[in-house]
């Protein structure tokens, strides 16, 4: 039982590593975009 548990944390570790990374693309696309859509609007 402990063995699962440690392979179970282990696998939610990556996952939440792995989730984390995926925001930060998302949110560093999202202020580009933004910042892409700002411009375009001032011209």
């Amino acid at each position: 039982m402990a063995d699962d548990n440690r392979a179970r944390l282990k696998m939610l570790e990556r996952e939440v590593k792995e989730l984390r990374r995926a925001n930060e693309i998302l949110r560093k696309a999202s202020a580009y975009f933004t910042m892409a859509e700002l411009e375009r609007h001032r011209r």
